[in-house]
């Protein structure tokens, strides 16, 4: 089972912090994937009261589950304080006057570790999460918790990228010399990921993939989105140092070499998209299995 580097926390939130403003307008992949996810909800027949956007960043899609789920309570968690001000409608001003949020407004904030949510046992209908796994050190830990604060019968709804994510760039630095795998944040596999949900104790968990090929003009354009987006190596092990010009020119002198003629860049992202299912436990975390008392049926009355 592949088992991505423990993550420098305190570094990525600085990272989110500065790419609250940018963000948005660089999350191209993360947008068009959460959209498909939303489609995902036409086949289910749910109704909940309450929605953890998990990882929820600048509100990428806090309104449109909030409009999709009127009557529901969303709630948008991030680490991050200035994503999470980004996701939540202001609620007094000429924003929510023009809007007509403020007071009625259904959205909720919270600035949290999504691997340590402060909320109570059984909390949530649904939790939804794009393109926020790769953020968490300990996958299994993360899933642990989630099961813990989702209702029974409720459902896990995510997206996240895979193993093959930017491989063109793993290509370009082991050709320029560089390791890859200390360069670029190692990503964890789809089968995995099931394996993890099941044994979280979540049932029926549902996997697939598809690859999104983004395009560049530049290698300099790449950088710069990687850059708005926050998501740069952030790995504990990950070297110290910056590349030196010349590095950097032949990882850019590799990228370019594997353009079709005159086209552009192609940057491969790997998006895995999953859901599962809480169920009723029938054991305790000591093994011991667990009868319930509507199951039992009870006999005739003398």
């Amino acid at each position: 089972m592949s088992a991505p580097n423990p993550l420098d926390i305190r570094q990525l939130r600085r990272r989110f912090e500065r790419a609250a403003q940018s963000y948005g307008d660089a999350a191209v992949v993360q947008r068009e994937v959460g959209n498909r996810l939303l489609e995902r909800f036409d086949v289910m027949r749910i109704a909940p009261a309450t929605i953890l956007d998990v990882g929820c960043g600048p509100g990428t899609h806090t309104a449109a589950l909030s409009a999709r789920f009127p009557e529901a309570v969303v709630v948008a968690i991030d680490h991050s304080p200035a994503m999470v001000a980004q996701a939540v409608p202001s609620a007094s001003g000429l924003l929510a006057r023009l809007t007509g949020l403020g007071k009625r407004s259904r959205i909720r904030g919270l600035v949290s570790d999504m691997s340590a949510l402060p909320l109570p046992r059984e909390h949530a209908d649904v939790l939804w999460s794009n393109f926020a796994l790769q953020w968490a050190s300990d996958l299994p830990a993360l899933f642990a918790e989630w099961n813990r604060v989702l209702k029974i019968g409720g459902v896990i709804m995510f997206t996240a990228p895979g193993p093959d994510t930017l491989i063109e760039l793993r290509r370009a630095l082991t050709k320029a010399g560089e390791e890859a795998d200390e360069r670029v944040q190692r990503l964890t596999d789809l089968h995995d990921v099931g394996d993890m949900l099941i044994h979280a104790g979540f049932a029926d968990p549902v996997m697939d993939m598809e690859v999104i090929t983004l395009e560049y003009a530049t290698a300099a354009a790449f950088w710069r989105d990687i850059k708005a987006q926050g998501a740069v190596n952030s790995m504990q092990t990950r070297p110290r140092g910056l590349l030196t010009p010349r590095k950097l020119r032949a990882i850019e002198s590799a990228l370019d070499s594997a353009r079709k003629s005159d086209g552009p860049i192609r940057i491969s992202v790997e998006v895995i998209y999953g859901h599962a299912w809480k169920v009723a436990p029938k054991k305790t975390a000591e093994g011991h299995g667990i009868v319930r008392l509507e199951s039992i049926q009870r006999g005739p009355r003398p």
